[in-house]
């Protein structure tokens, strides 16, 4: 197989279609630094199955999508499609259909990468196998990238010796030997799963024989207890008969006695017509009574309640003229006192008369105590003015609570 064609669709750089012609012979790409020359190997690794990012100069595998610019707008898909001539008939027998192949590959943002040759879908394992048996590949040392080739001189012997394999054609042979040597080692796991399955259904049969031994006793069983429920069911039939024979003679009789008690239940009802015309009346007195029970019961309920009322206030104001009679009499000893004082001091003023019209030498000590009891009169007068208001201040008090006594009795 040989390459033949390369056409890239928004990879990296190539955001407009792209077509690069493989011809016979050497062709080649130059350009300056910057214009896309690795792009053009990677699309080649891509296409052939690299999943790696960082081979990919990039982060994630969708760094591969033109990304956009200040004049141009990134791009939601990436496509990549290489064809090879396969007139020699080399490749795989799933995909050696044609004399030309088109292994193409997209990416959409979000939904990931797929496989295509010649448009039908494809496992990515096909397409690396077709490029294995090609001696070639995402990894193929013929891809050579910057730096590689002293990785190559300085590589270590299993390293050249894989060169050497892809030169002689080899490199799909150990891809298909190891799918092989994968494929021995599921089918030994399976063998082991199927030995472990077969010892489960031995004892799965153990179980089931011994089972079905209790289902063929099971079965003698149950005709023996089939047998046994016939001979009970006709013996129930029987008891069955007999009670059927006396329930229908009892019944004859309730019919003779619902006879009767019919008879009896037409004259009850009659009865009870009669009563029901005389009761009409009597509900009518009834519903009187009560309402004039009603009305009394409302009006001692009422009366009661008037009653307990009047006796607390009578006890209120009983406490009240208590208290003003106790007033009064306190009261009353202020104003003897007072009448007392008052007495005393017009004696004192009757003698101080009868002394200066008498003494002259007695004049200067009745002077001086005329002087002093004129300083204490006011005094003894503004508490007789007082004493005299609460005396009339007590009189009226007394006066209302005999009155509201008087109207409370």
């Amino acid at each position: 197989m040989r390459f033949t064609r390369l056409r890239l669709n928004g990879f990296k750089s190539f955001v407009d279609p792209t077509e690069m012609v493989i011809d016979d012979g050497l062709t080649g790409v130059v350009g300056p630094n910057g214009c896309g020359k690795s792009n053009l190997l990677e699309a080649l690794r891509w296409v052939m199955g690299e999943n790696r990012p960082t081979a990919m100069r990039g982060a994630g595998m969708e760094d591969v999508i033109f990304a956009g610019a200040a004049s141009r707008p990134a791009r939601h898909f990436a496509e990549v499609a290489l064809s090879l001539d396969n007139t020699d008939r080399t490749a795989p027998a799933a995909l050696n259909t044609a004399d030309t192949l088109e292994v193409s590959r997209r990416i959409t943002r979000d939904a990931g990468s797929a496989y295509r040759v010649n448009g039908r879908e494809t496992r990515a394992r096909d397409v690396q196998m077709l490029f294995a048996d090609a001696s070639t590949g995402a990894q193929s040392p013929a891809l050579v990238r910057q730096g590689q080739i002293a990785e190559l001189i300085n590589a270590r012997p299993r390293a050249r010796r894989r060169i050497l394999e892809e030169a002689a054609g080899i490199a799909g042979l150990y891809s298909r030997r190891h799918e092989a040597e994968l494929r021995l080692t599921a089918t030994e796991t399976n063998l082991a799963r199927v030995a472990d399955l077969l010892e489960g259904l031995a004892t799965q049969l153990a179980q089931l024989q011994r089972q079905a031994r209790q289902a063929a006793r099971y079965r003698e069983i149950g005709a023996a207890l089939r047998q046994a429920e016939g001979v009970l069911l006709v013996r129930r039939h029987q008891i069955a008969a007999a009670a059927h024979d006396a329930a229908r003679d009892a019944a004859r009789a309730a019919t003779r006695t619902a006879a009767a008690l019919e008879l009896e239940a037409r004259a009850a009802t009659r009865a009870r017509e009669a009563a029901e015309q005389a009761l009409p009346p009597a509900r009518d007195e009834d519903a009187i009574a009560g309402a004039v029970l009603h009305r009394a019961t409302v009006a001692r309920d009422t009366l009661a309640a008037d009653l307990a009322r009047a006796e607390d206030d009578i006890a209120t104001l009983e406490a009240r003229a208590t208290q003003i009679d106790s007033d009064a009499q306190r009261e009353a000893a202020l104003d003897r006192d007072a009448a007392g004082a008052l007495a005393g001091l017009e004696a004192e003023m009757a003698a101080l008369q009868a002394a200066d019209d008498g003494i002259d030498d007695r004049l200067e000590a009745a002077a001086e105590a005329a002087h002093a009891a004129g300083a204490a009169l006011p005094t003894r007068e503004a508490a007789l003015d007082a004493r005299a208001q609460a005396v009339a201040r007590l009189a009226a008090q007394g006066d209302t609570a005999r009155a509201a006594l008087a109207q409370a009795s």
